[in-house]
């Protein structure tokens, strides 16, 4: 059967209205300051740092470039802990910078590494753990601190898909050491390409400026070998124009996650992704929305997983593998000791049997429904 020209897809950006952001360039032309620390990038971080709950954040042209400067920033050295289940940056980040990632399995509920496997794979060679907000789901950090400080190492959260997630009130962004952020277009928020890192204090903020900016202290002092990833004005414009409406996309987004999980509730051979679940029950948790992850039992549900994504995509209807394949399963990290499937079969049976549904601001009740049909066809 043909595929049809996709009619719904599996993310769409938030744009705010052009004509409200053409003064934010008139004057970004007018000043003739379109990088380097200007007056927009000045405003974002003290806006994002108001909007977020924290303190000290720098931000970054992508959100790749923070995981990389992060391990800088911690002089992190050797073996570096994390989960095989997350976009592949994760842990590209680390092998960038000359380092081994060592996997561990994740929990079966959450999907976020599993706090209980992680002090097996401590050697006298790790110095970090790197969790990830699954989904924008908030790990276990009190379990993972607790394992850092008893070893001495530092935490460094991939909060790619957090942006604005708290617990009791609290921004999850202030656990461990440093928190990374993605601002690309496919996230909750963006700043069409971007990133940020979140630290706790003025000195550490200061060393990340430094790192983003080649090293330069002032014009001539270098005090780091740094790299250029800072944030142009333009985009910064941007990102501050769309904080206005992240708000309303959110509460856009939870729409959507409501009724998803009132039609699927029941339907045989589909898991629900149960922290979204509870996140509509209790308000405990305030969550984003970022995806809607279902797992699918072939032998329930009638077909595989990757049958029903070519199916949905047939209609017209767009879904993502996500994450697959493991990370753990690729060329550069498969020969690796802990990159065995039997050292990961929660994390081999989440990508085998998970697809994110459309899952964004923009998506009506129609298009909705037209998704739900294409899984129950």
């Amino acid at each position: 059967m043909k595929e049809k020209t996709p009619t719904i897809t599996v993310t769409s950006p938030l744009l705010p209205p052009i004509e409200e952001f053409v003064p934010y360039l008139k004057e970004i032309w007018n000043n003739k300051w379109i990088t380097n620390n200007g007056q927009f990038h000045q405003k974002l971080e003290q806006e994002l740092a108001k909007y977020l709950g924290v303190e000290y954040i720098s931000v970054f042209t992508n959100g790749t470039l923070p995981l990389i400067t992060a391990l800088q920033a911690l002089n992190i050295t050797g073996e570096v802990i994390t989960t095989p289940y997350s976009f592949v940056a994760t842990t590209h980040a680390i092998w960038w910078n000359g380092l081994k990632p060592v996997f561990v399995d994740i929990d079966p509920i959450t999907g976020n590494i599993d706090p209980t496997k992680i002090e097996a794979a401590i050697t006298s060679k790790t110095s970090a753990i790197m969790p990830v907000h699954v989904y924008g789901c908030p790990c276990d950090t009190n379990a993972i601190q607790k394992i850092a400080e008893k070893h001495k190492l530092k935490v460094i959260y991939d909060a790619a898909h957090a942006f604005g997630v708290k617990v009791n009130g609290q921004s999850i962004l202030n656990a461990g050491n440093i928190s990374t952020l993605s601002f690309h277009a496919t996230k909750t928020y963006n700043t069409i390409e971007g990133g940020a890192l979140v630290c706790h204090s003025a000195e550490m903020k200061q060393k990340i400026d430094y790192l983003k900016n080649f090293g330069f202290e002032d014009e001539i002092t270098i005090v780091a070998p740094g790299i250029n990833s800072k944030m142009d004005e333009v985009r910064a414009a941007y990102g501050l124009l769309n904080l206005k409406y992240v708000d309303e996309a959110i509460a856009n987004r939870k729409h959507v996650a409501e009724q998803y999980v009132n039609a699927l509730s029941n339907t045989k051979g589909v898991k629900l992704y149960q922290p979204i679940v509870e996140s509509l029950k209790n308000d405990s948790i305030k969550m984003n929305y970022s995806y809607f992850p279902i797992f699918i039992d072939a032998e329930k549900f009638g077909i595989t997983r990757d049958e029903l994504y070519y199916k949905m995509k047939e209609q017209g209807i767009l879904g993502r593998r996500y994450f697959y394949p493991l990370i753990s399963s690729l060329n550069q990290y498969n020969t690796y000791e802990s990159s065995s499937i039997g050292n990961l079969p929660i994390a081999n049976n989440f990508a085998n049997s998970v697809i994110c549904l459309p899952m964004h601001q923009n998506l009506t009740d129609n298009d909705i429904n037209m998704v739900l049909k294409s899984i129950k066809l």
